[in-house]
């Protein structure tokens, strides 16, 4: 039996000196030990070869961890200098689990002030402890970080176009891909290129082009815009270790609007499912809410995107799979993405190095469905309820004001952020859960009573 060891919990690692040493999270060393069906054949003298098409937190996670178990890697991304309209935030147990480094992170988010339709602000994090943090990063920098490391452990990075893929008409035979090559020889036009691969990972976003290819199916989505903002210093003070969110029908009918801490400035940002056309309406009614605390910044950089709002009819078909935002996994009511996309593809990347047995042997759709089925037993309920509260208290303002009344409660933040930051369900107190049962009811019976007193009003 063959067996591949991955990388160690390394918890919160530096690549240069850091000033403010903080606490390190470590775990045992955990082997996998692999091994392929009894009827997939064997490879001759060569090793599997998959390719990922997208270079952002999926793509780079799936590059890394197929490199490390022996398989002959691609991955194509055409801007390798992208910078998403994501809000960047990612939990504590990311940056432990995926090693990264405190470098890449621009600031570490200790304090929330959750701000309801009628501005009233409610302060959240006060039950995290000194170690505890939301990180904030910007796309351009993580994404470059992790498929440089996957470079590193052997993996092929291509800046490329992908177009098209060709597919295989017996179990045996490869996908064969089309893509545009940019490698500063052929100017912006590029190359067009071909390469032959066993298997492959679309990690290409919400437009997925292997999604098409496939038939994955279409999905609603949001579009997200976001101005990145360089605010002056003395006002920076207060973005230090902060982060903002807005909720009301001004600045979203369905999701809510942001301001995050980056290094040098602030990402203001908003989004949209219903109501997509009105976009920059949404976006102003942020700067508006928040006009106050960036007064005399000067937007730097605008960016739109669109995000899944549920994951696709089909993410398997084949040797082919799907992960990240092309596989839908965004979750509802907090819109995070990036944990779920470097999870997702590190997920589908071990199934990949299981099955093959360390790219020995060729793998099949079934070895591809152990990913599914490991994700969806393990992060479906999370979606499920994320999508319940934002059907509850997404959906009017005095829905909203009751959502913000409830961020109040220090059991609330508590099972909130400990959920978040390291991506398990938090054990509940029985006698609190109840206490929490009625005063949502409690909120809810008040939004209700404050709407039809407004809608009477507007009569």
């Amino acid at each position: 039996m063959s067996s591949i060891a991955f990388n160690p919990f390394t918890g919160l690692r530096r690549t240069m000196p850091c000033p403010n040493p903080t606490a390190t999270l470590t775990k045992p060393v955990v082997k996998f030990h692999v091994t392929a069906a009894k009827t997939s054949p064997k490879l001759s003298n060569r090793n599997l070869r998959v390719a990922i098409i997208g270079g952002g937190p999926a793509g780079g996670s799936a590059a890394e961890t197929l490199a490390k178990g022996g398989i002959e890697t691609f991955l194509i991304e055409r801007k390798l200098d992208n910078c998403k309209p994501c809000g960047g935030a990612i939990p504590l147990c990311m940056v432990g689990e995926f090693d990264l480094p405190l470098d890449i992170i621009d600031r570490r988010v200790t304090k929330m002030k959750m701000i309801s339709p009628s501005n009233i602000a409610v302060d959240i994090g006060q039950t995290l402890k000194s170690h505890e943090y939301i990180g904030m990063v910007r796309r351009e920098v993580l994404d470059a970080y992790l498929r440089d490391r996957a470079k590193e452990n052997g993996a092929n990075v291509i800046n490329g176009l992908f177009l098209k893929m060709e597919m295989p008409k017996s179990w045996d035979e490869p996908y064969v891909l089309h893509y545009t090559e940019y490698d500063g020889k052929k100017g912006a036009t590029g190359s067009k290129s071909i390469l032959e691969v066993d298997a492959v990972i679309g990690a290409d976003g919400a437009n997925s082009r292997v999604a098409k290819a496939i038939n994955a199916g279409d999905y609603e989505y949001a579009i997200a815009f976001q101005e990145r903002i360089k605010i002056p210093d003395e006002k920076m003070v207060y973005y230090e270790n902060l982060a903002e969110m807005y909720v009301g029908d001004d600045v979203s009918p369905d999701f809510y609007g942001w301001v995050f801490p980056k290094c040098d400035h602030v990402a203001v940002g908003t989004g949209t499912v219903t109501h997509k056309s009105d976009i920059k309406k949404f976006q102003l009614a942020t700067r508006n809410r928040a006009k106050d605390k960036i007064l005399g910044g000067k937007i730097i950089r605008v960016e739109a995107h669109p995000i899944p709002e549920h994951p696709r009819p089909r993410r398997l078909s084949g040797r082919v799979a799907l992960v990240g935002d092309a596989a839908g996994y965004v979750t509802k009511c907090s819109g995070e993405g990036i944990y779920f996309a470097a999870k997702s593809g590190r997920m589908c990347a071990e199934a990949i190095v299981e099955g093959s047995q360390n790219g020995k042997k060729m793998v099949d759709e079934g070895d591809l469905r152990k990913y599914l089925e490991k994700w969806d037993k393990t992060y479906w309920p999370t979606y499920k309820v994320l999508d319940v509260l934002q059907k509850v208290f997404y959906r009017s303002n005095p829905a909203r004001e009751a959502f913000v009344e409830m961020c109040a409660d220090e059991y609330v933040q508590k099972m909130t952020f400990d959920s978040y930051l390291y991506k398990t369900v938090a054990p509940g107190n029985p006698l609190e859960d109840l206490k929490l049962a009625v005063n949502t009811i409690g909120s809810l019976v008040r939004a209700n009573a404050l709407r039809k007193e407004m809608e009477r009003l507007n009569v």
